[in-house]
């Protein structure tokens, strides 16, 4: 298993300032409120106390994810009772004014409340202090300071829910990857005029739980972190259950592939030693593209090679259109959103005889996609559509089946 395409230090951090956005406001609503120069929330490690998000009026004393002993703590006196809750004037206490840290930070007013997860479990502390006594602190706002906490506790369980789901989803796909899937199968394309195979498109299978789509598989790879690699392993698989119908003259092969992957220097190298002109790279990103001139300049050193480029699901949105334009492609898929019921609906024939007369003055060849009936079909032969793939015309089958279909 190789999984390279791991999140960044930067990334997670990102991740974790946007999670704890929501507490940040709090504390910033809080401090200002009461007019204090710090505030923060510090969790309860075993012995210590860490410092998991601070606001302050000038530079913190202390940063986040720092910690310190919790018996040198505020907090923890707080909690177990032998400090109250709202402290005007530390110089007034006997303990607080004996506290080390009392006079390092230096804190003069104080308030802290104990952070109860719904399950009753105590979570840490939510805190303030000011380094000058105030003494027109009352219990109005120790009241503010335990609704703001519970409200805390709340982001709290809801970002802990998020990290279990993502780790949930993560460890999915590694198992995925590590076991080898997705299994393969193969769709063929048929040449119109005269009928018959030239070529297939490679198409991911998951038989694991939970059963879904091949798409959402690869959605969730996305979201972690991983789709790169779970799409190189399919192109892998594909490449590898395709190596006996190489024999076959002049059979295509179609792999999909996102923008992220066929950047990655390793997808490059996976169609290494093998006949490339026989080779179809279908784009499959929905999603605009920032930046095409990396793209652009990647699918020039394959053409190079013999590789074609298709773009799918075209007509099925604005971004597919500017794929178009933008990569000048050999291969049009007519999504199969237009191809359906196509016989009934003027648009959608009106749609396709525009892509159609396009494709003929770029001279960019057009498949369609997802033909399911006859009268689909031969609306497309009318337009002079030169090829397609869809039930009608063949399921997704292994790669020995497709060998007795094309003989």
């Amino acid at each position: 298993m190789d999984i390279r395409n791991v999140r960044k230090p930067e990334e997670e951090a990102g991740e974790q300032s946007e999670i704890l956005g929501d507490v940040g406001d709090i504390l910033r609503t809080v401090r200002a409120n009461l007019g204090m120069d710090v505030a923060f929330v510090g969790e309860f490690v075993g012995s210590r106390r860490i410092f998991r998000h601070i606001e302050s009026e000038a530079a913190s004393p202390f940063s986040a994810g720092e910690g310190t002993p919790l018996e040198e703590s505020y907090c923890q006196r707080i909690v177990d009772g032998r400090l109250p809750q709202l402290i005007r004037d530390t110089s007034r206490v006997p303990e607080t004014a004996t506290l080390p840290v009392t006079a390092e930070l230096p804190i003069g007013a104080h308030l802290s409340v104990p952070i109860r997860l719904s399950d009753g479990s105590l979570y840490g502390t939510f805190c303030c202090f000011s380094h000058e006594p105030a003494p027109s602190l009352d219990m109005g706002d120790l009241r503010m300071m335990r609704t703001f906490a519970e409200l805390t506790a709340r982001r709290i369980e809801r970002t802990r829910k998020m990290d279990r789901s993502r780790t949930e989803k993560r460890e999915r796909i590694v198992s995925v990857i590590a076991s080898g899937k997705p299994s393969i199968v193969f769709q063929p394309i048929f040449d119109l005029e005269p009928m018959r195979p030239i070529g297939v498109e490679a198409l991911a299978r998951f038989s694991m739980e939970p059963r879904r789509p091949p798409d959402e598989w690869f959605a969730e790879a996305a979201e972690v972190g991983l789709q790169v690699d779970l799409e190189l392993q399919a192109i892998r698989n594909a490449l590898e259950a395709f190596a006996p119908l190489w024999a076959i003259p002049d059979l295509s092969l179609g792999v999909n592939a996102s923008p992220e992957t066929i950047l990655d220097s390793r997808f490059h190298k996976t169609f290494a030693g093998l006949p490339t002109r026989r080779i179809v790279i279908e784009l499959t990103e929905h999603d605009k593209v920032r930046d095409y001139a990396p793209l652009v300049a990647e699918f020039a050193c394959m053409r190079a090679e013999g590789i074609r480029i298709a773009i799918d699901d075209v007509g099925a949105g604005y971004a597919s259109l500017r794929h178009v334009l933008a990569i000048r492609p050999d291969i049009m898929k007519l999504d199969r959103d237009i191809v359906r019921d196509i016989h009934l609906d003027p648009m959608k024939l009106a749609l396709a005889t525009a892509l159609m007369g396009f494709a003929g003055q770029v001279a960019c060849r057009v498949v369609a996609e997802g033909v399911e009936k006859q009268a689909e079909l031969d609306v497309l032969k009318r337009l002079g559509i030169p090829a397609a793939q869809g039930f009608l015309l063949g399921r997704p089958m292994p790669a020995e089946a497709i060998a007795g279909v094309v003989a």
